[in-house]
């Protein structure tokens, strides 16, 4: 059975930084894309990054480029996503998602608010 554990939202002023991280077990992780996601209040879900299983080619969405990185640790079975600058569109619930279409296996979600 997948299951992804994502943790590390909470809330940060403009500006800031926050780490996520995603515990990932039951399938094998070191064979299978990996992206993060999220979702704002009232909106449907908005792919934000993704990271291919052998090369760790990295991707963005534009709106996050430059400001997020995303990294895996194939030993660890662990995806983190470094979030820095934050702004206040940020704020939605995170997803760490098996693959790189936003509709897959996801976890529970961590949620990142921006806000003073």
């Amino acid at each position: 059975e997948v299951q992804l554990v994502e943790s590390g939202g909470g809330l940060v002023q403009p500006g800031g930084s926050l780490r996520l991280s995603c515990a990932a077990s039951g399938f094998n992780f070191v064979d299978n894309d990996m992206s993060w996601v999220r979702q704002a209040p009232g909106k449907g879900l908005e792919w934000v990054s993704g990271i291919k299983r052998y090369t760790g080619s990295a991707f963005y969405a534009h709106a996050v480029r430059g400001r997020f990185t995303i990294s895996r640790d194939n030993a660890k079975s662990t995806l983190d996503l470094r979030m820095s600058s934050l702004k206040s569109e940020d704020t939605a619930v995170y997803y760490c998602v098996l693959g790189f279409d936003p509709s897959g296996p996801r976890g529970q979600g961590t949620q990142v608010t921006v806000s003073l």
